[in-house]
């Protein structure tokens, strides 16, 4: 059985983080284009909120997906509503600001069960009934930091990389089954994320949230609805690695070619931010101090 990714009507399309930033747009998206929509958020009220916002093509459900047996009530309650999921979106994904010397074991904890143990376990609960049915797409989101060594937040580096390795392999295996597979690697999209999101953090203290969007304002934050329909454009063409903006591939690109000119160039940005964050009176906290919070905010 031959599943056609687009049009992408009368689809059923499960998207993780559902409940703000590129999870929220992919819900939008997605209905707009004729698909049934059930957005997955620990955000529970948000997520019910953009449903209703999207219309009678989406709804909402509670879903933490660092919790595997979650995960597979969610999937099975859905397979046994709608018979299928044609789209899984492993959206879901938190980010932990600053330097490694700053960070603290939950640090790593909290980034690594939503970031990849989440993704791993939305595979574990739906690829099985893709399986069976011969068909599907399962469209895990990476990062630009996935693909580039961009310093500054190492623990969001590296699960992004391990996501796009992740999806790499698996779409090979998954190629057999009739199973497709493609990895979104975004730049820099305005988000909540881009604040450290409901769940994330900056290891920085002093530092305002209009100093950080100035920071962040020099890459020129894509918007996230634009860079959901051009996502869904590259997902219907079953691309494995899909970048956006596109202007982003000239980096990947050259961290291809030369992992060592790759490696100084993020090393200059770095030198600049650190000088910045001096400047406006920010100070690295420390990782004692740092607090443990954990959700979905992608």
């Amino acid at each position: 059985m031959t599943w056609r990714p687009e049009p992408y009507r009368d689809r059923i399309a499960l998207v993780t983080g559902g409940a703000s930033g590129i999870g929220a747009a992919l819900g939008r998206a997605l209905a707009e284009r004729g698909a049934e929509v059930v957005l997955a958020d620990r955000q529970l009220e948000l997520a019910e909120r953009v449903a209703r916002s999207i219309g009678p093509r989406a709804s909402a459900v509670e879903l933490d997906v660092r919790d595997a047996a979650a995960f597979e009530r969610v999937a099975s309650q859905l397979l046994a509503r709608r018979r299928r999921i044609d789209l899984l979106l492993n959206n879901a994904g938190i980010g932990v600001g600053g330097e490694m010397d700053t960070y603290c074991v939950a640090d790593w904890d909290d980034v690594i069960d939503v970031n990849l143990r989440g993704v791993a376990y939305g595979i574990q609960a739906v690829y099985p009934s893709m399986i069976r049915r011969g068909s599907g797409h399962i469209v895990n989101t990476a990062s630009m930091a996935g693909l580039c060594t961009a310093a500054g937040h190492g623990s969001y580096v590296a699960t992004k990389h391990a996501v796009v390795g992740l999806s790499k392999a698996l779409r090979v295996e998954a190629r057999r089954h009739g199973v497709r597979v493609s990895v979104l690697c975004p730049g820099v999209i305005r988000t909540p994320i881009l604040r450290g999101g409901t769940y994330g953090r900056l290891n920085l203290d002093g530092l305002s949230e209009a100093r950080l969007a100035q920071v962040w304002e020099r890459f020129r934050p894509m918007d996230a609805d634009a860079f959901a329909r051009g996502a869904l454009d590259a997902v219907a063409r079953d691309e494995a690695i899909i970048v956006l903006p596109r202007w982003w591939k000239a980096l990947w690109y050259l961290e291809r070619l030369s992992p060592r000119l790759g490696m100084a160039l993020w090393g200059s940005a770095l030198d600049r931010v650190r000088a910045e964050l001096e400047a406006s009176g920010a100070k690295p906290r420390t990782a004692a101090s740092a607090p443990s919070t954990v959700g979905s905010t992608s």
